[in-house]
């Protein structure tokens, strides 16, 4: 390849790896950003990293065109996944809420959330702002930025994970967030589970009570409370969840 690729291979590496992480990454990767903002952030840390780390030298004859594109294209892979990986653990307070909140019947009550750009529910967002604001707090963007830092330790420029391990550590981080999820979502449900064995209860009772209208408001009403009850413990919650994001992340 020409002398000018060759030169600046080595910053096109570290550019793709971190632009695919930025790509995918909650809070920096979300659509309220404006495209140039993400840009010059990925472009930044992209000098930052370049140098500091200990980048190989590439000579015009070590590499081809092709062989130069499949590299792009390893660290690219390499940045999603790793961009997955944070995303999905991101997500587990949402899918908490959304999992305990499903019972109030709130189901068809969306609103657009200004992050993601997609439908959300009331409560749902509500969980996902105080996470964010809470995970902000304690120092979680410096743990993003420190994840891409790790990658590096473990997989040096030029070397990226294989598909086989970053498979694995999705389906790891998918299977944390499902756990933490649900440790979220237990009070709800619990709580909903107790109304419904006391509705049919009185259902038996009062045959002539019609259930169905007079649970809408006890379920609105108990969920919300609960809810109140659980954001209370969120704090606890979002310091659990960072501390296994930062013991896990390529422990293996």
């Amino acid at each position: 390849m020409g002398e000018w690729l060759s030169i600046l291979m080595p910053f096109m590496l570290v550019l793709a790896r971190v632009s695919a992480y930025f790509l995918v990454l909650p809070l920096f990767g979300w659509s309220m950003l404006p495209v140039r903002v993400r840009m010059m952030m990925a472009l930044l840390i992209t000098v930052f990293f370049a140098s500091i780390l200990p980048i190989p030298r590439i000579r015009e004859t070590d590499t081809a065109w092709l062989e130069a594109a499949l590299m792009l294209v390893r660290e690219i892979t390499c940045g999603v996944g790793l961009g997955l990986v944070a995303r999905l653990i991101f997500s587990a307070a949402q899918q908490g809420a959304q999992m305990g909140t499903q019972q109030m019947g709130l189901r068809d009550a969306g609103i657009l959330d200004p992050a993601s750009g997609s439908s959300s529910r009331p409560i749902s967002l509500l969980f996902q702002m105080c996470f964010t604001v809470l995970f902000l707090s304690i120092g979680g963007h410096h743990l993003l930025l420190l994840a891409i830092h790790r990658s590096y330790e473990a997989f040096p420029v030029g070397q990226p994970a294989t598909i086989a391990t970053l498979a694995e550590g999705v389906i790891v981080a998918g299977s944390a967030m499902l756990l933490f999820a649900m440790k979220l979502a237990a009070p709800l449900l619990a709580g909903f589970l107790i109304l419904t064995v006391a509705l049919g209860v009185i259902a038996r009772i009062m045959p002539e009570m019609n259930i169905l209208m007079a649970s809408l408001p006890l379920r609105v009403a108990t969920g919300v409370t609960l809810s109140l009850l659980v954001l209370s413990t969120l704090e606890s919650f979002v310091a659990e969840l960072t501390e296994w994001f930062d013991l896990h992340l390529f422990a293996a």
